[in-house]
């Protein structure tokens, strides 16, 4: 092909691949996976055999294996397929823990988390989007979304927020290619929204307490919902008061989940006056149930009765069983 003429510069073989310059280079001085030609002995210039190690080594490394472990296989040359993904586990039971190992390889803080969050990790620092992609839809198919969100994105995601709170401002490109491609990869597995209500069910209310913007969560608990046919409103982050106020007397929810990631933005005064928020005739008014959600919350006191989700599982559970009463209330 005439683009290899005179061999592939770094930056061209990046822009191919989907990686930083850096990441390359990095690989060339560790593990010796560099060009086989250099011009002038100095500038890399990549050949079609070198890109196909480098394609190789991207797609050991976004499956979660160790570079340079990684490494050693591109260069021995064509591998094997990668095993297949073990079966999703049953109703309620976590994703089974691999072995740990000894770092992840890419600085970010897993600690003893699936193979899936460092292949995840890793392709996010190296802004692999499409590698992200391909990794979020991967484990989407295979365990199931509830598993897929508790054991590989929320941990990766967490690790990558850690990673920036540490490191004076670095990793910001990270978080927010990781969080936009969770994003996207949670609203595709939700699907269009419902054309109407489960059996006259009113829907569920979501919203981002005032002054918190991390909806991810909530995205989360969005496509459970959609994939249990349950009705929901997405309001997304930092909802004012007065705007929530309506929202709940306009559409009369079965449920409103309150999302609050940092204890600087729990608001206990607001979720015990949208549980007195009242609507309907007199002598059938309602008021929905509140489930103040996230951890920070942790601490709060709550009125009797006040359901707190321990995760995105439980969430689903305790919505599915309100929804299912205000059901059968309604028929």
């Amino acid at each position: 092909m005439t683009e290899f003429a005179h061999g592939l510069t770094t930056g061209a073989v990046a822009r191919r691949l989907g990686v930083a310059p850096t990441t390359l280079r990095s690989w060339d001085r560790r593990y010796g996976i560099g060009p086989a030609a250099r011009e002038d002995g100095r500038h890399r210039r990549w050949t079609p055999e070198d890109v196909a190690v480098l394609h190789e080594m991207c797609r050991l490394t976004a499956s979660g294996i160790p570079p340079a472990e990684a490494a050693r296989a591109a260069l021995a040359g064509p591998t094997p397929a990668l095993p297949a993904l073990p079966a999703p586990p049953a109703e309620g039971e976590p994703l089974p823990r691999p072995a740990r190992r000894p770092g992840s390889g890419n600085g970010l803080p897993l600690g003893a988390v699936r193979q899936e969050c460092r292949g995840l990790g890793r392709a996010a620092v190296r802004l692999d989007a499409r590698a992200v992609e391909d990794m979020l839809a991967s484990v989407i198919a295979q365990y199931g979304l509830v598993a897929a969100w508790e054991e590989v994105m929320a941990p990766t995601l967490h690790a990558v927020g850690r990673k920036w709170e540490t490191s004076g401002d670095r990793y910001v490109e990270v978080e927010h290619l990781l969080s936009w491609h969770v994003s996207s990869a949670l609203r595709r597995a939700a699907g269009p929204p419902p054309s109407g209500s489960r059996a006259g069910v009113p829907p569920v209310l979501l919203a981002c307490v005032p002054g918190e913007q991390h909806t991810l969560a909530l995205e989360a608990l969005a496509a459970g919902l959609a994939e249990l046919g349950l009705p929901t409103l997405m309001f997304g982050p930092a909802v004012p008061p007065e705007a929530l106020d309506q929202a709940v007397r306009r559409t009369g929810p079965a449920a409103v989940v309150l999302w609050s990631q940092a204890r600087s933005t729990a608001n206990p005064p607001l979720a015990r006056h949208v549980a007195d928020t009242v609507w309907g005739v007199r002598g059938a008014r309602a008021r929905p149930a509140v489930l103040p959600a996230g951890p920070g919350w942790a601490g709060q006191s709550f009125a009797p009765g006040t359901l707190r989700p321990g995760g995105l599982r439980d969430a689903l559970a305790l919505l599915r069983g309100l929804c299912d009463a205000v059901a059968a209330g309604q028929s």
